[in-house]
């Protein structure tokens, strides 16, 4: 179980690196969307701190998703990783949307006319899922060539 716990939070440590990378871009580049960490900050109750916002953010991706992900896995729809990561990214996605939409609407948490950000969030979750799924495989993967039969020795 605890392998699990592990893997999960080192394939979000990577699925969480690539999605910041491209909402770095998004922020200091492109300029396309209004800035995830931003939104998730207000979530928080910290309006315009964005440090927090990543904190946040990067702390959700490995330790919230990561560990949540490596626990309930096999339970996923799919034998293909990638799409398994893709469902449960896109599951918190919906969760997410729950919440800013129908429990805290008050609060206008999403800017005004904020489908593309809806859709923006939407995409870095399937590309952190992705991400996600195919890390996970390739530890689990790894961690059952490393099992040695109880009471063998290696090879070499």
């Amino acid at each position: 179980m605890m392998s699990r716990v592990k893997n999960g939070m080192i394939a979000g440590v990577a699925a969480t690196a690539v999605v910041s990378v491209l909402e770095a871009v998004n922020m200091f580049a492109l300029k396309m969307f209004p800035a995830f960490p931003l939104i998730v900050a207000k979530m928080f109750g910290m309006t315009g701190n964005v440090a927090a916002g990543w904190a946040l953010h990067i702390f959700m991706g490995i330790v919230i998703l990561g560990t949540a992900f490596g626990l309930i896995y096999d339970r996923l729809p799919t034998k293909v990783p990638m799409a398994k990561g893709i469902t449960f990214a896109v599951g918190a996605w919906v969760v997410l949307m729950i919440y800013v939409i129908m429990i805290v609407p008050g609060q206008r948490i999403l800017p005004s006319g904020g489908f593309d950000i809806i859709a923006w969030m939407l995409a870095t979750h399937a590309v952190y899922g992705a991400v996600l799924g195919s890390t996970f495989n390739r530890l689990l993967q790894r961690d059952k060539h490393h099992i040695h039969p109880a009471g063998a020795a290696p090879a070499h």
